[in-house]
């Protein structure tokens, strides 16, 4: 004998029970969004000791064409007023050997700023910002409009440069790191 779940009608249409229900708020959001898979990307931003940067899962492409990718950077975060000062971003697209970094970036252990690019190699392309060397994927881009919306910025990047590399992508869903095969 199956259980069936408890629902209501109204106007023919099946309400689920108030039961499964979240609150809607910040936790209530960020519950339902574990269940979202997605890229783990860091962006890097600055110059010399003006080096910032944050791991994130809010990158995408706006377009292909034109090429243009956008981010979503916290308003208190350190990274904003470098990439807003800078006026340069890089998406760098990080692989399963990089789960250390992406944890340096996203501010276990403390580490800030300049010192988030320990015990990895950095280049630079186009724009001037930090490119990690062995990501899966980096794409250099220059501020081409930053939208001020509640507790972020939504940036828009217009891609100037672009360098693939190797390896698996990283993936994070529901609290935990996840490889996918390259």
């Amino acid at each position: 004998m199956s259980v069936q779940p408890s629902v209501r009608t109204f106007d023919d249409e099946r309400i689920a029970s108030p039961l499964a229900n979240r609150p809607v708020d910040a936790d209530g959001l960020k519950t339902a969004l574990r269940a979202l898979g997605g890229g783990v990307s860091i962006i890097t931003a600055g110059e010399g000791e003006v080096r910032t940067g944050a791991t994130v899962t809010s990158a995408t492409a706006l377009s292909v064409d034109p090429p243009r990718m956008l981010v979503s950077l916290n308003h208190s975060s350190s990274t904003w007023p470098v990439v807003e000062r800078f006026g340069h971003f890089c998406v760098n697209i990080v692989g399963s050997s990089h789960e250390a970094l992406a944890n340096q970036f996203a501010g276990r252990g403390g580490l800030k700023g300049v010192d988030r690019y320990r015990g990895a190699a950095w280049t630079r392309l186009v724009s001037g910002a930090p490119v990690l060397e062995d990501a899966a994927a980096a794409i250099d881009c220059e501020v081409e409009e930053a939208i001020q919306r509640h507790s972020h910025a939504i940036v828009l990047g217009r891609v100037v440069a672009i360098r693939i590399g190797n390896g698996s992508s990283l993936v994070y869903r529901d609290g935990r790191y996840l490889a996918l095969g390259s």
